[in-house]
């Protein structure tokens, strides 16, 4: 198949209108779903599809049981296309920024303990010397948060690189270790009478972060390496604000980061409404990093919070 040169695209006609679709094909994984995003039609979708692939010579998408699927040509073209289409939103951006006097925006995602522990002060201190930035933060498993990153909906994250994600893609820098603890509420039947037998543990309600999330895998090792029988009436959240209803207004137990914890136990928390089971273990999570991704140039605004986040790591 002949090789298209990078000078014979420059004058081929390819469009920006070309590197979303192909973006939109790779985040959706069918032709109907991609032009919905677009605002166009099927038709005019698969015409645009068979236009590209006319300009590269070379097929860049294949049918499946279900949607599409790329081709090694067109995953290689939706990677750079959502590079350019990046850049483009950075020029955007700070475009935006210089013409409405903004101080510019930052897109940031965070796991919970350092969301709290690192995140929020760190924004506060940026805000109290740039008050018209503006900070977009979502906190959520590193999961979702990695895959995020990677469409170009974050400038950098605060969790951990997935096991089934290429770490080369990123830049990555260790920057904690997570300790959690159980929670319970105040006057619950575990709380106040020394270390609870752990044997106890599974004789109440759980609430717990989806099955295969870090946290819960954390202690279902330690559960299973001291013998301790895994709970069985557990409901699955991972909605903080649920987690917390859920042992406020009942007798279940739910690990959290320490962070949360002492921030939900503090005068400007729950104030007191939540105890931390006193127990004969540690559970101690994978480190967390800063990551972004691999080469790519972050906004001014992105880049300060970025440092701002390394200087609070090391006046801790």
């Amino acid at each position: 198949m002949p090789v298209v040169g990078a000078d014979t695209l420059l004058r081929s006609g390819l469009k920006l209108a070309h590197m979303r679709m192909i973006v939109a094909l790779d985040d959706h994984g069918q032709v109907s779903a991609a032009a919905q995003v677009l605002g166009m039609s099927q038709p005019a979708a698969s015409r645009m599809i068979a236009e590209m692939e006319g300009i590269l010579k070379a097929p860049l998408c294949q049918r499946l049981s279900r949607g599409v699927g790329l081709t090694a040509y067109g995953r290689a073209l939706a990677r750079r296309a959502r590079a350019i289409l990046l850049e483009l939103r950075e020029v955007d951006r700070e475009i935006s920024d210089l013409r409405s006097g903004k101080g510019g925006s930052v897109f940031l995602g965070a796991v919970t303990a350092p969301a709290i522990e690192l995140a929020v002060p760190a924004i506060g201190k940026m805000r109290a010397d740039n008050p018209r930035l503006e900070v977009n933060i979502q906190v959520d498993t590193s999961p979702v948060l990695a895959r995020e990153l990677l469409a170009s909906r974050h400038d950098f994250i605060i969790a951990r690189i997935p096991d089934d994600l290429n770490p080369r893609q990123f830049e990555s820098r260790e920057i904690g270790i997570e300790k959690a603890c159980l929670i319970v509420r105040r006057g619950h039947p575990l709380a106040g009478d020394g270390t609870v037998p752990t044997d106890r543990l599974a004789d109440y309600d759980w609430v717990f972060q989806p099955a295969g999330s870090l946290l819960r895998r954390t202690l279902e090792r330690i559960f299973l390496s001291r013998n301790i029988p895994l709970p069985e009436r557990v409901l699955n959240t991972g909605s903080l604000l649920l987690t917390l209803v859920m042992v406020a207004q009942s007798d279940a137990i739910a690990p959290v980061s320490v962070e949360v914890a002492r921030f939900i136990r503090g005068e400007q928390g729950l104030g007191g409404a939540i105890d931390v089971l006193p127990i004969d273990f540690d559970i101690v999570v994978q480190p967390y990093s800063l990551i972004k991704v691999r080469n790519r140039v972050l906004s001014p605004a992105a880049a300060a919070l970025h440092q701002r986040i390394l200087d609070e790591i090391a006046e801790g």
